[in-house]
């Protein structure tokens, strides 16, 4: 995998990072360009890309191997699946899809 050179008080920032803060970057990452697409006009770009990740929120939690307790993958896979259809819905919500998103980002910074 070809990786692109990164200054080196970001490297070592993410060598700090627990797999939970950067899964936690990831959630508020996606959460922020769904805020700045409401001015940019990237919203498809966005909802899509919100799409992608509660897409493998899903995956992850639906695999068998997945150590959480099996109420708490379910009621993470309710949640996925109202973000999924709100990202398909012609007329979809982005601030609800934000906030969402960015709520399971602040859980996973706790």
């Amino acid at each position: 995998m070809l990786q692109t050179p990164m200054p080196q008080g970001a490297a070592a920032y993410r060598r700090s990072l627990t797999p939970r803060q950067m899964e936690a970057q990831v959630f508020s990452a996606v959460a922020r360009r769904l805020r700045e697409a409401e001015s940019s006009g990237a919203r498809t770009r966005s909802r899509a890309d919100a799409r992608r990740l509660w897409s493998c929120v899903m995956d992850m939690v639906a695999d068998p191997t997945n150590q959480l307790p099996l109420a708490l993958r379910g009621q993470i896979a309710s949640l996925a699946l109202a973000v999924q259809r709100e990202c398909d819905a012609h007329d979809a919500d982005h601030a609800f899809i934000a906030d969402v998103t960015d709520e399971i980002a602040q859980g996973l910074w706790s």
